[in-house]
């Protein structure tokens, strides 16, 4: 009888705390809400990888952090951020600490201009300008009140390598999204949306986040270049930059333009796309090309980066060609497309002015 009396009593007990536990979540949840990010940002949001980084004979240990938000660095309120920075891995930039990244020389560099704003970090590894659109129809909306004053786009490397077709049926790497028939992979999709959705595993996931790191130690080693030894790469007889006066005259432009003239449309729709969404959300849109460890040299590259500032100035939108701007030297890449602690530096003082003056005219700040 006692056991039966204790049985009875501890089923109302565990039924009034699951009971107790639904009202929270219903109250306090996430449910119903329009701005839960939902599965769309799983692998770019609450991170804190510890992260030691090899360069120049010196060892950086620091933590790779993604807020609560997505966003690269320290939690911030959405509603606050007056200007972003989109691009993929050359953005982000999760193999240096956060104060080495071209966006925090940029804010160094406009602060000592008199800016007080901060440029955010949005960028996404991976990501194309298909990621980029993306990021408007499924990150941003769900962050309240976001509406930065201006976007900066860092584009071109990944959409030389890009697959494209119709917006439309685009199933994007951006968000580390997966759509597909596999059976786990939209089981994790669907535990994921519940424990973005839940109060408590959300604040489970906060404490975490503020007090142990989530991920395992990374290493990054720039002290070797392309899978050589740095210091070889350095003698190479045969390293050359191609700059853009040189690119004009080892590339032809006509033919570049025949042979890429679907992915050069594409990529040209792609840039019209997100300067709408900017200007859409009242912000104003910059385009920046980009430029590998050997400049210009690969034809494709240099056909998409003369192809937009070609479209820049018919329609009148704000670009800086880097491409045309940089003399770059081996030392200022660690491998073909990724930047160096020195090369960052270099790329925000080259570009700085030109922000500066577009932030002038537009009257931004």
């Amino acid at each position: 009888m006692f056991f039966k009396s204790l049985l009875k009593s501890t089923f109302v007990y565990v039924g009034v705390f699951f009971v107790y536990v639904l009202v929270v979540e219903i109250i306090f949840g996430d449910w119903f809400s329009k701005y839960n990010l939902g599965p769309y940002m799983r692998e770019h949001r609450l991170k804190k990888n510890p992260v030691t980084l090899l360069h120049d004979n010196k060892t950086y240990e620091f933590f790779y952090k993604r807020n609560y938000y997505g966003f690269r660095g320290d939690e911030m309120d959405p509603s606050k951020i007056e200007a972003v920075i989109i691009g993929g891995s050359t953005t982000d930039e999760r193999f240096k600490p956060l104060k080495f990244t071209i966006a925090e020389n940029l804010n160094k560099l406009l602060k000592e201009k008199g800016h007080n704003f901060k440029i955010v970090n949005a960028g996404i590894a991976g990501q194309s300008t298909y990621g980029h659109i993306y990021n408007f129809k499924h990150w941003f909306p769900k962050l309240e009140n976001f509406s930065p004053k201006l976007y900066i786009f860092y584009i071109g490397i990944n959409d030389q390598y890009a697959t494209y077709r119709k917006i439309e049926d685009l199933k994007p790497s951006a968000g580390n999204v997966l759509k597909s028939d596999n059976f786990s992979e939209k089981k994790e999709i669907f535990l994921d949306n519940l424990k973005s959705r839940s109060f408590f595993a959300d604040k489970i996931k906060n404490v975490k986040l503020k007090y142990f790191s989530t991920g395992k130690k990374l290493t990054y080693d720039l002290n070797y270049f392309i899978g050589a030894n740095w210091e070889q790469v350095k003698e190479h007889k045969n390293y050359k930059y191609i700059n853009y006066e040189q690119a004009l005259k080892i590339h032809d432009v006509g033919f570049l333009k025949a042979k890429h003239k679907k992915l050069i449309s594409n990529y040209l729709n792609n840039v019209e796309i997100l300067s709408n969404y900017a200007e859409k959300n009242n912000g104003v849109p910059i385009f920046i090309t980009q430029v590998r460890y050997d400049g210009l040299k690969v034809g494709v590259l240099f056909i998409l980066n003369y192809s937009l500032i070609q479209y820049c100035e018919k329609r009148n939108l704000n670009c800086i060609d880097l491409g045309k701007k940089l003399n770059g030297k081996v030392k200022y890449w660690y491998d073909d497309a990724h930047t160096s602690i020195l090369g960052s530096k270099v790329i925000a003082e080259t570009i700085v002015d030109d922000i500066h003056s577009i932030i002038k005219n537009k009257n931004l700040f």
